[in-house]
């Protein structure tokens, strides 16, 4: 998978189209995957929470839909961002996303050399990710002291978020210890847990 920008420049991101399998194709293949037991029981109970809301609202009924945003922690190598192209394609085969695409960035796909321009390049990556997943490995790198251009990456994406909630979902990944001073920040915390 690669993506080129409309002039044909290499962007700091990657899009990985999804399959059009059922959901239980891609269960399936999540179940495949080598360990990841509690990582694999999780993602079957949101997607299982997800299909329960679904039909309840169907038939007019209350429900309390899960959000679909998640963290994922672990060294490379770990299968983050494979199963994050599966969330995705689950997402898709439940009806949550239009296309369960993924979006893969890091820090660099989201921040620009100055001021101003990080809100435009942050959007810019949001977009193309809109009925699918963004993956944002090593989210942590936007969490730093004095830092304005991971704070405006940030808020941009939170606003993004809120102006299209329901239309994507967002996966941040990173190293556990660093994943949780991100998570941990007082900044941002509480903002993207609500979304």
């Amino acid at each position: 998978p690669v993506s080129l920008s409309d002039d044909g420049d290499r962007d700091d991101f990657t899009v990985h189209a999804a399959t059009r399998r059922t959901t239980e194709q891609v269960l399936a293949d999540l179940d495949r995957l080598v360990g990841l037991a509690p990582v694999k029981a999780e993602i079957t109970a949101l997607v299982r929470a997800q299909e329960v809301a679904a039909i309840r609202r169907s038939h007019g009924l209350a429900a309390n839909t899960p959000s679909p945003h998640l963290v994922f922690v672990g060294n490379p190598g770990t299968g983050k961002t494979t199963v994050a192209r599966l969330v995705g394609e689950l997402y898709r085969s439940i009806g949550l996303l239009r296309s369960g695409h993924l979006v893969e960035t890091d820090r660099a796909g989201l921040v620009a050399g100055y001021l101003g321009q990080t809100a435009l390049k942050t959007k810019e990556v949001c977009e193309r990710a809109l009925g699918g997943v963004l993956f944002i490995d090593e989210a942590y790198s936007l969490v730093a002291e004095r830092d304005s251009y991971g704070s405006e990456a940030i808020d941009t994406l939170l606003t993004f978020m809120e102006n299209h909630r329901g239309e994507m979902a967002v996966v941040v990944a990173g190293y556990p210890a660093e994943m949780r001073r991100f998570i941990r920040s007082e900044e941002h915390t509480s903002e993207l847990q609500s979304h």
